[in-house]
């Protein structure tokens, strides 16, 4: 057995990220010092500059963020579009009686009310059909007698969109009787299937709370702000709003819609020295973020003594630090490409050296953990072709049962001796065909619908052979032919139903066979079950674990079928039986879907 060999350094550190931290801190450290003193005069008249691209990436952040926000608001009037309750109420189909249009306006109601109840910044739901119908996230609504929908600015907008969402400027929302809500509406014209004919308008009322939080949350200093406005140069939002609607405080508003977006301005008044920066989005808006120059820079005195007190200690020492510890550090590293060297020659018995449990040393114990797997997986790698090859002889001897292929053939005799030419040209065929399928050997998997013409043809030559004996039905979900299975997966367990659950039934009630086939999830199961003579559980023991050289066992087919989906897909697939004594039995077969 291999044993790792573990040594104690001479100068132990607790870990590699320790030693890495400490080399590289003091290296940068010098660095920054030494250059920062070099550059003081240059970095002084670049901090602007560079003040001006942190305020665009801060920006771009926030347009990002509301973007996903307005987003998420276009969703939900997706849901309205795409949603059949909505396109049937603001159709020209008519109701059969009001309390069938009730119905439909409770339905999408309580669809409304449920996405207000997870979206708190929603204020309000409705939808306007041209047909007159209007329904909201409320049961009972009473419209404000004195607004006119025609002349609602959000309502135009959305109209002359043909169908796009748009947003409009912060205004006093007055169509709900007795409510008067500052909001910003986000509007869409609704389309009929065809795509072409308008039948109503969609209506998201936003009270612009997520808007207020994802600005507030941005840092531009003590003094710096977010404001948003639109292409008309009404402002969306800003922290001082209320100062600004009284007129009690101005802002640059011309100077923003004049700006390219990306590009900044600057502002110099008694107010102080600000840069603007300014950003469009995807849907009218431009977000602008205010940051005041006084803020982006400490006391230049203070940084010049900052850099003078460290480059002191910043000279001679991290140079000597960093050819020590990178000696130190790399040492280990070097003992273990050397160890996974051997291993790409196939040297699988090598073991690295663990000389502490750093993180070098958690890795080096990892290689040997991956070395011992790997030898162990290669073993049972060839462990299991051998058993592949074991299984795949047994499924050619379960392929070809002779007595079957005997009584096939005396039956075509007989029906010849009989003058039934089409009978046998039929059993002739289908024969054919059932062991063409059988013997190609370069297809280990196979679409399901070869599998179903497989068994098709096997019980059509039973069918002929034993008469009104045998009834089948053949239930195999459409959906799943072009999924792959194994290649004759369904025979062995239809020639057991036939040979011991329904040949001895002996002037009983007919026999009957039915094969399923459905999806189900990621799987894919069938089903053979009969209503034949059943079997205890020492014959369903039997099926299963029988010796291989035992011949008069006939579970030799299933238990090989069984063993075979192990094999190719994993133990979690497999068969299992279900039988009752006078009953039947029924047989599940589980396998993966595979394209």
């Amino acid at each position: 057995m291999l044993k790792e060999r573990f040594s104690i350094p001479l100068f132990p550190l607790k870990s590699l990220q320790s030693n890495i931290s400490l080399a590289f801190t003091v290296l940068i450290l010098a660095a920054i010092v030494l250059t920062s003193l070099v550059n003081y005069q240059v970095t002084v008249a670049a901090v602007e500059g560079n003040s001006k691209g942190y305020i665009k990436e801060i920006i771009n952040q926030v347009n990002v963020n509301i973007q996903s926000y307005v987003d998420n608001m276009d969703n939900i009037s997706l849901l309205a579009l795409t949603n059949k309750d909505v396109k049937y109420y603001i159709s020209d189909n008519s109701f059969i009686s009001s309390e069938d249009r009730r119905m439909y306006e409770k339905q999408i109601s309580d669809l409304f009310q449920a996405i207000l109840y997870t979206r708190k910044d929603i204020a309000s739901i409705m939808v306007f059909g041209y047909n007159g119908r209007f329904v909201s996230d409320r049961r009972i609504t009473s419209l404000n007698p004195n607004t006119q929908l025609q002349d609602q600015e959000w309502y135009k907008m959305a109209k002359a969109a043909g169908g796009k969402s748009v947003l409009s400027a912060p205004h006093v929302q007055s169509l709900i009787e007795n409510e008067y809500r500052w909001v910003v509406s986000l509007s869409r014209e609704l389309k009929s299937t065809d795509g072409i004919t308008a039948e109503g308008v969609f209506l998201v009322d936003l009270n612009l709370s997520v808007i207020n939080d994802i600005c507030n949350n941005i840092n531009l200093g003590k003094k710096g702000y977010v404001f948003i406005v639109d292409n008309n140069g009404h402002i969306v939002y800003h922290p001082q709003q209320q100062l600004i609607e009284s007129n009690l405080r101005t802002e640059q508003v011309a100077d923003v819609l004049q700006t390219p977006s990306g590009q900044s301005f600057i502002v110099n008044n008694e107010e102080g020295k600000r840069i603007y920066s300014v950003q469009d989005t995807n849907f009218g808006w431009r977000i602008v973020g205010v940051a005041y120059t006084d803020e982006l820079i400490a006391s230049k005195s203070d940084l010049r003594n900052s850099i003078i007190l460290y480059s002191l200690y910043g000279l001679v020492i991290p140079v000597l630090i960093s050819i020590w510890l990178s000696h130190r550090l790399s040492m280990p590293i070097k003992v273990l490409q050397l160890d996974m060297k051997q291993v790409e020659k196939g040297n699988f018995n090598i073991q690295t050296e663990i000389r502490q449990m750093n993180e070098i040393g958690q890795l080096g114990r990892s290689f040997n953990l991956m070395v011992r797997r790997t030898k162990f997986l290669m073993e049972e790698t060839i462990q299991n072709e051998e058993n592949k090859r074991k299984s795949e002889l047994l499924l050619l001897q379960s392929q070809i049962n002779p007595h079957f292929l005997y009584n096939t053939l005396d039956s075509i005799v007989w029906m010849g001796e009989q003058k039934q030419h089409e009978e046998v040209v039929l059993m002739t065929s289908a024969l054919a065909k059932m062991f063409r399928a059988s013997i190609t050997k370069d297809q280990e998997l196979v679409p399901i619908r070869v599998e179903v013409e497989h068994i098709t043809n096997y019980l059509l030559i039973q069918k002929m052979r034993y008469h009104d004996e045998l009834h089948y039905v053949i239930d195999i979900d459409e959906s799943i032919h072009g999924y792959k299975t194994l290649k004759i997966l369904l025979q062995p367990f239809i020639e057991n139903a036939i040979y011991h659950g329904i040949r001895n039934m002996y002037g009983m009630e007919d026999g009957m066979i039915t094969i399923r086939g459905r999806p189900s999830g990621d799987h894919i199961v069938f089903e053979i079950e009969d209503n034949g003579h059943g079997m205890t559980t020492e014959q369903m023991d039997r099926l299963f674990f029988s010796k291989e050289g035992d011949t008069r066992s006939q579970g030799i087919g299933i238990r090989n079928v069984n063993e075979r989906i192990k094999l190719y897909f994993g133990h979690e697939y497999g068969v299992q039986i279900s039988s009752e004594i006078e009953e039947g039995t029924c047989i599940t077969i589980t396998i993966p879907k595979l394209d």
